[in-house]
């Protein structure tokens, strides 16, 4: 415990060494295009620096916008405290309790405006491996840039000056491609073990490679995710899912024997190849919608990454006589039970997830009148998409599939009614047809004399 303690000492002392002041860019140099910043982070940086404080967006955005990928959200920094920002915007409120944070509200987007913050021993609490349990205490921004992860998020952009602030070579660790903490590698993923998830994540998103001194720990130290909440676990994961880059995370996370902590099934389905081919083609079309700035299911996501090993155990349920839906029932249950071992899946989540599978054994058998209640369903068209998927990957017919995806793309009642009554009586339709296109035969006058 001592030697842990003197090398948190000495890595805080001399973490973040290099110049003595931040490097200052402009657009010439970091690239970023002011039209793409919310015009929102703008306003509230423009309000705040009026009223004679420091405000920047930062994080994450200006690390994408380097990047030139399009952010999701935008924060703003300050040295204002929360109690200072809140009266100054009209729709305004302090969330939080380990540390305070301001929403600040314009109709569906929310800018969160955070209180730079700074180290304080005094202030700060761990538990026995290190990771941080309290940490409430407001700085100035060189002790912001202190605390920041990495040097790709330690970066701070005056939206009015068109600046940005950089106190540890992000921007050119960015232009590199190059994932580096900020500090000694083991001290800051003991104080947060979810940063060795984050690591793997902007690697994959960012087609990057993570720094030999800030990947070093990481297989070392991957027993410490076990100690964070299931709620930021949770969070970290679905991130890692839909950050545009989902195989290439998941063969990291594998590679790193992080998994283990998060999917238990993953090494198995990376190692099977039809399993592994499931996920490629899955998560290919998930991260297309996410380049295109389309929205992800999380319970679309999870019933992919389960549908391999649940469809096992289906499978082999169904050869000892039972029905169809009881085995499937009874496998999804058995499939998420192992899976909550490790990770639970949270319960509006895994509804909406074991509805879609439950779906699919209604795909092949169902009688007419049952598809109109199959369309009723909530999820029914995302079962049909996942019902597109297994066709893709030949579990089932792909003419079959398509005629349920003409089903729910069709506009209208009447649209439907065809298709389906067309479903009813395929030889019916196909004979109709075809009387309508065959001609009358011409006699023939092979007896004539002539």
């Amino acid at each position: 415990m001592l030697k842990q303690t003197i090398k948190t000492f000495v890595s805080r002392l001399f973490a973040g060494s290099g110049p003595k002041g931040p490097a200052r860019l402009g657009p010439e140099q970091h690239g970023i295009k002011r039209r793409l910043v919310s015009h929102h982070a703008i306003k509230v940086c423009e309000v705040l620096q009026q009223h004679g404080y420091e405000a920047y967006v930062v994080g994450g955005e200006v690390r994408d916008l380097i990047a030139g990928l399009e952010p999701k959200d935008f924060d703003v920094a300050t040295n204002a405290t929360p109690e200072e920002v809140r009266p100054l915007f009209r729709r305004a409120r302090i969330i939080g309790r380990r540390f305070k944070l301001v929403h600040v509200v314009f109709g569906r987007e929310i800018i969160e405006t955070s209180t730079f913050r700074a180290p304080d021993e005094s202030d700060s609490r761990t538990d026995a491996h290190g990771r941080i349990l309290r940490d409430n205490q407001y700085g100035e921004l060189p002790d912001d840039a202190k605390r920041r992860d990495f040097t790709l998020n330690a970066l701070y952009y005056d939206p009015l000056t068109e600046t940005v602030i950089d106190y540890h070579h992000g921007v050119a660790d960015l232009q590199n491609r190059i994932v580096r903490i900020i500090g000694d590698a083991e001290t800051r993923y003991r104080e947060d073990p979810v940063r060795m998830l984050r690591a793997v994540r902007f690697a994959a998103k960012l087609d990057a490679t993570i720094e030999t001194a800030t990947h070093e720990p990481i297989q070392r130290l991957a027993h410490l995710i076990a100690h964070v909440p299931e709620s930021r676990l949770f969070d970290e994961l679905l991130k890692l899912l839909s950050c545009g880059q989902a195989v290439n995370c998941l063969q990291q996370l594998h590679d790193e024997q992080l998994h283990s902590y998060l999917l238990p099934f993953l090494a198995h389905s990376l190692r099977e190849p039809s399993e592994r081919t499931f996920l490629e083609l899955a998560f290919a079309r998930s991260d297309a919608r996410v380049r295109q700035g389309l929205g992800v299911s999380p319970s679309f996501l999870f019933a992919v990454l389960l549908w391999k090993p649940m469809r096992q155990r289906w499978l082999e349920l169904s050869k000892t006589g039972l029905p169809s839906l009881e085995a499937m029932m009874q496998a999804s249950d058995e499939i998420t039970q192992q899976q909550a071992q490790v990770l639970p899946i949270q319960r509006r989540f895994y509804t909406d997830m074991r509805e879609i599978w439950l779906l699919q054994t209604r795909f092949e058998r169902v009688n007419n009148r049952a598809i109109w209640r199959m369309i009723e369903q909530p999820r029914f068209r995302a079962a049909v998409d996942f019902l597109q998927l297994r066709a893709a990957d030949k579990e089932v017919d792909s003419v079959m599939a398509q005629w349920w995806m003409d089903l729910a793309n069709a506009d209208s009642s009447e649209a439907r009614s065809a298709l389906i009554a067309e479903r009813a009586n395929p030889q019916t339709t196909r004979n109709t047809r075809s009387r309508r296109r065959r001609r009358p035969r011409q006699r023939s006058n092979a007896t004539s004399s002539d």
